[in-house]
């Protein structure tokens, strides 16, 4: 029998996984197709991860809607539950709009205008391609730390139903995860110029992966539906949003079909990692 520090230090582990896919940032002279590609790779993670996260989420919306219909429910927990699920859409698509829009304007030096890109300065487009993918990376980084603190959470419920051996299965199945969801914040970075900074790395690594630690304890200590479903529909809400930022980059490296056998390829590798877990019977 673990005790409850044991579990959130597994959790915590379960999320500094993430460590493990960041390295590939610092590729350097890559070709427009292989960086296509690489960024292809990332975004079919992402897309494994927005159809993992409203699965779960509408699942557990679905139930609560479920059980006010047969009247073994709760009304106003279904009708809560209809709110988290759709108004985390909402904020997670809006709130990085405006996150956006607040490091667009604070990030980008004026120098670095649409007029001056096109006047064909290539130190100029330099600057600005590494500034977009830095901020790009950033985004995927929040994106995925909401998602990882609801995958927190459900180690930490797990824990607090005493079902101890699944959350060392969920534990094992999420590292997995996290390792290609590394991946995912590294692909927008690789084949830059200049290597990003070891400190922004670490940075997007706590970021992404800091919350599954957060949601482990937090969730060891009371059960929460609402805020499962909440923070899962924010998860996905952001990844839709970078999702198409990302698809409109790697346009810009190479062609459609480049793109769509990274993404079949990331599809595969997050679909996989989710079938470990399901073959240990979490």
């Amino acid at each position: 029998m673990i005790d409850y520090w044991q579990v959130v230090m597994l959790g915590a582990i379960a999320g500094f996984t993430i460590f493990l896919g960041l390295p590939v940032a610092g590729v350097k002279n890559l070709s427009p197709n292989k960086k296509g590609l690489l960024n292809a790779l990332a975004l079919g993670i992402l897309v494994f991860l927005i159809i993992d996260v409203f699965s779960h989420a509408w699942e557990s919306t679905e139930n609560a809607v479920k059980a006010a219909a047969g009247q073994t429910g709760s009304v106003t927990e279904a009708i809560l539950s209809l709110v988290a699920m759709f108004g985390g859409v909402a904020m997670g698509l809006i709130g990085l709009v405006l996150y956006e829009k607040r490091m667009t304007g604070k990030s980008t030096p004026q120098i670095l205008s649409l007029e001056s890109i096109k006047a064909g300065d290539d130190h100029l487009k330099q600057l600005f391609n590494e500034a977009n993918a830095y901020r790009m990376a950033m985004m995927i980084a929040i994106g995925i730390g909401a998602h990882n603190f609801s995958e927190g959470l459900a180690i930490g419920q797990s824990y607090i139903a005493g079902e101890i051996g699944l959350a060392i299965l969920l534990i094992i199945g999420f590292g997995a995860h996290n390792t290609t969801e590394g991946f995912g914040i590294a692909g927008p970075l690789a084949g830059l110029r200049n290597r990003p900074t070891i400190s922004f790395l670490l940075m997007t690594g706590i970021i992404g992966g800091g919350p599954t630690f957060i949601g482990t304890m937090l969730g060891s200590l009371w059960n929460s539906d609402l805020a499962f479903i909440l923070f899962l529909s924010i998860a996905g809400g952001a990844l839709i949003y970078v999702s198409m930022l990302m698809y409109n980059a790697g346009r810009k490296y190479t062609s459609n079909t480049v793109m769509m056998v990274g993404i079949l390829i990331g599809l595969i590798a997050g679909f996989m990692t989710d079938l470990v877990i399901s073959l240990a019977g979490a």
